[in-house]
């Protein structure tokens, strides 16, 4: 079965190094594409989804703006299962800051760079390694500031109310983004951040092996012809 893997704002697949998919499952990696300049989330989440071979069976995982576009692209498509980490599948979920930052239009006076700044700063107090944290800093510093000015915005007004199907939720106990009071995960994990793939990763593959095994397809059984 395959496995669309949708990483977190500005980042790439090095955010998934450390996941082990079980035997049966293929994993993709959807790269971001240049969004409008006032596309709304769900229309971009959907031009995302062109690279999902749907005539196969396929499950979704997506990390903090990843796990948004995977409830979006699951509300349309038909995954197996969609499973989201460090993120939020309504918009009700989403910290009050958020909505004063739309209220304020904090985004027009503060720049990108003033993000890449903190998000950096953060690794200082994170348990990544520091090969995983070299990553996150070229992932930052390379990640184009005008997508993540829009993906920013566009979470802002994001607005949903509605769950997918089979969803399952990961999400750490310390997540400074998403604060784990405002969500409602089927999986929690002690002491994890946001970036629980690199930060947690035994523990989130042994919460994702578990889920997929529900998952997997039987084999078709090959009926003999006379």
């Amino acid at each position: 079965m395959n496995v669309y893997f949708i990483p977190g704002i500005g980042a790439d697949k090095r955010l998934f190094k450390h996941i082990l998919l079980p035997e049966g499952f293929l994993p993709h990696y959807l790269e971001w594409i240049s969004p409008g300049k006032r596309e709304p989330l769900p229309a971009y989440a959907m031009r995302l989804a062109a690279g999902i071979d749907q005539h196969q069976p396929f499950v979704l995982i997506g990390l903090s703006l990843g796990g948004i576009m995977a409830v979006e692209i699951a509300k349309r498509l038909s995954p197996a299962c969609t499973i989201i980490i460090g993120s939020a599948p309504l918009s009700s979920q989403l910290p009050i800051y958020y909505r004063l930052a739309r209220k304020i239009n904090l985004l027009r006076v503060v720049p990108a760079v003033f993000f890449k700044c903190t998000a950096s700063l953060k690794r200082l107090f994170t348990r990544e390694s520091l090969t995983d944290k070299r990553d996150l800093l070229q992932m930052i510093w390379k990640g184009d500031a005008s997508f993540i000015a829009w993906g920013m915005q566009a979470v802002l007004y994001w607005q949903n109310q509605e769950m997918p199907g089979n969803f399952y939720h990961l999400h750490g106990t310390r997540d400074e983004v998403f604060p784990v009071r405002l969500v409602r995960p089927t999986h929690t994990i002690k002491g994890g951040s946001h970036m629980l793939c690199l930060s947690h990763p035994h523990e989130v593959n042994a919460i994702l092996q578990s889920i997929l095994a529900i998952h997997l397809l039987p084999p078709v059984a090959m009926i003999p012809t006379a």
